[in-house]
């Protein structure tokens, strides 16, 4: 089933033993378009600290009353590493982190891999190197330059072929494998305030240092595309 990012943003993460807080946002791959990482603002009894949940660990969710079950306590929270939400996630923060969870390593398909997002099978372990990228003659750097903020994102104007059109609202994923499949785009300055899916898939490019996306379709291509009916993604 799809879901869309914003409507999830709230939802409470609950431990074996009680509350842990609500996802704040999402981290996610922009070569694979899957999420990471959710990010868990925690309550009163973590001092507010926001902490980073991988999918895999998500046991049930979806109509159980806007909530992800995870499998393990509160005390495994506590004692996660402390990683900065506000900064680039390093490689050996990631080491850490699900080392402590005994998470298997993100797979190099891309995605989660199972039959049901409350049953996640483990996904294939995969060489370390990929945490970090050489860059200018062999420097390397210390984080992984492709996760990115759902939050961050949002509000970036679609480039298309022949001019901007829109900008980025929401995100629809897959349920079951937590892949991203469709930027939902805001075009209400230029189409009349109608909202549209565009399959990731014709993302070309995303300009950070411009905060745009470049799509390969021209404008009218995308007036034609899907609408977003947002009341098929709320709970009933």
């Amino acid at each position: 089933m799809q879901r869309n990012i914003n409507n999830l943003i709230g939802y409470s993460m609950q431990a074996t033993d009680g509350d842990i807080g609500n996802v704040k946002e999402f981290y996610f791959d922009d070569t694979k378009w899957s999420v990471r990482y959710l990010i868990v603002q925690t309550g009163n009894w973590l001092s507010g600290r926001e902490v980073l949940i991988a999918p895999q660990a998500i046991i049930e969710t979806f109509g159980i009353g806007k909530k992800f079950l995870v499998n393990f306590n509160k005390e495994k929270v506590c004692n996660s590493p402390d990683i900065d939400t506000h900064k680039p996630v390093s490689g050996q923060q990631e080491i850490e982190l699900y080392g402590h969870y005994a998470w298997q390593r993100y797979g190099g398909s891309g995605f989660y891999a199972g039959g049901s997002i409350g049953f996640i099978t483990p996904h294939p372990t995969i060489d370390e190197k990929i945490l970090t990228e050489i860059i200018d003659k062999d420097k390397r750097v210390d984080y992984d330059v492709h996760l990115r903020s759902t939050s961050i994102i949002t509000g970036y104007h679609i480039k298309a072929l022949d001019g901007e059109i829109g900008h980025v609202n929401d995100f629809i994923i897959n349920d079951e494998t937590w892949q991203v499949i469709y930027l939902v785009i805001d075009t209400h300055n230029w189409v009349g305030g109608k909202k549209i899916l565009i399959p990731v898939t014709h993302i070309k490019d995303i300009q950070w240092e411009n905060s745009k996306v470049v799509i390969d379709e021209t404008i009218t291509t995308i007036k034609d595309s899907i609408v977003f009916d947002e009341s098929k993604f709320i709970e009933q």
